[in-house]
């Protein structure tokens, strides 16, 4: 199954990826990293298709997906 990672030390949680994942993987923290900035993190229970939308969208190239 392919898997999402997002760098929290280059995210500054525009929320592009979130919005670009036809499968809803992704979601905007609840909680804020050292810098004060919500990361986007993947979902518990939602599977990636690996189709690669959160990693061309992220203008920070904070999204690695491993298939």
């Amino acid at each position: 199954m392919p898997e999402v990672k997002i760098s929290e030390r280059f995210c500054k949680g525009c929320g592009l990826c979130v919005w670009a994942c036809p499968k809803g993987v992704l979601e905007i923290s609840l909680k804020a990293n050292a810098a004060g900035i919500r990361p986007a993190v993947p979902k518990v229970d939602v599977e990636c298709t690996a189709c690669l939308n959160c990693a061309v969208i992220c203008p920070d190239a904070a999204v690695e997906v491993y298939k």
